[in-house]
């Protein structure tokens, strides 16, 4: 059975310094107590998932579980927080603060490499959702992934994944990671704002914050990995990103609770598959929208086709987080990884079964 899972988790500061957005984000997740999934299995099972950024479209499926009742008709009593990149929710599963974490399937492999066995349990995309943006005013000069040398760059998190696929895009195109310059901007706001204000030439970054830009006209889609097609074409296969993934001990003393999570999360990966984007953003908090209905849901439209339907590891999928890991990554570059441990299809499988008829 194979296996696999990613973390991620910056430093609370990078949240502090984000829009009202995620702090929202996380205001309206919270519905458990603080002694989260430390016990044994049964009703009410508290679980605390830390999630890279709970506005992101990209980890669209942690809130719409929780908006449909997944969790609560499992029995489970999930508490979601929120993060703004990726890495921070790593680093909140590693410490043991959180038993879950809603991020990048890549971190599992870093993770592995690092001494930490962490795995995928359910895969929620097979493609990156990130898009690299560039600035109105570097755009003339900045037209593929070769022109990023001497180029500030922003990424959410430095070691979050828009931060390896920038320097993989680098490499891939002949620019050495030390020829250009990542720069830690969040994303929402924080984002906009860096690239408008010249702090960055262009960056990597998901929705809503690409509908954002776009809508402002304050910058010009260089890359786009928001669906299969595109993963494809940028990274030569596709790319499992967005997923849950658990420190595999955790999930191996659990399995019923884990069990119940893959439950609510395959089901509102069906549901999503059945239902329009408008649909999908009416069953979201208010505030993700930011005053804006319509353009939140172009924002989900754009990403639904990254989203599996069924949670399962795409076919080859690790193989190609690998040489994309490989390519700039010195510490897994001289090392073997297992992908078999980095993710599981045993509580996807079984969800599929539950859900059938």
């Amino acid at each position: 059975m194979r296996k696999t899972a990613r973390l991620t988790y910056l430093a609370a500061v990078g949240l502090l310094t984000l829009c009202s957005l995620t702090a929202c984000a996380n205001d309206a997740a919270s519905t458990a107590s603080a002694d989260s999934g430390s016990k044994g299995d049964g009703k009410g099972t508290k679980v605390k998932i830390m999630v890279g950024g709970l506005d992101k479209v990209i980890y669209l499926p942690a809130m719409l579980t929780q908006r449909l009742g997944y969790f609560d008709s499992e029995g489970l009593d999930v508490e979601l927080l929120s993060e703004p990149a990726g890495v921070q929710a790593e680093t909140a599963l590693v410490s043991g603060q959180v038993q879950g974490a809603v991020g990048f399937y890549d971190h599992t492999l870093d993770l592995q490499v690092k001494g930490k066995d962490v795995e995928s349990v359910v895969q929620f995309s097979q493609a990156p959702g990130e898009v690299e943006i560039v600035s109105n005013k570097a755009a003339g000069d900045i037209t593929s992934a070769k022109d990023f040398k001497g180029r500030k760059l922003g990424v959410t998190g430095l070691g979050s994944s828009t931060d390896f696929l920038t320097k993989y895009l680098a490499v891939k195109n002949g620019v050495k990671v030390s020829d250009f310059t990542p720069v830690a901007v969040g994303a929402g706001p924080t984002f906009i704002s860096a690239l408008q204000q010249g702090s960055i030439d262009g960056g990597m970054t998901t929705d809503p914050t690409v509908a954002t830009i776009l809508d402002k006209k304050a910058g010009k889609i260089l890359l786009d990995m928001r669906t299969p097609q595109g993963s494809e074409e940028a990274l030569g296969g596709p790319y499992p990103s967005s997923s849950l993934y658990m420190q595999t001990d955790w999930v191996n003393g659990h399995k019923e609770t884990v069990q119940k999570l893959a439950n609510a999360f395959v089901k509102t990966l069906k549901w999503m598959s059945t239902h329009s984007a408008t649909q999908i953003a009416d069953k979201m908090p208010a505030d993700y929208s930011q005053g804006n209905k319509l353009l939140y849901a172009v924002a989900i439209k754009n990403t639904l086709p990254m989203f599996t339907k069924d949670g399962v590891m795409p076919k080859d999928g690790p193989e190609t987080v690998e040489k994309v890991l490989k390519a700039f990554n010195p510490t897994i570059q001289n090392a073997d990884v297992d992908l078999d441990k980095t993710y599981t299809t045993e509580f996807v499988a079984k969800a599929a079964q539950s859900t059938t008829g």
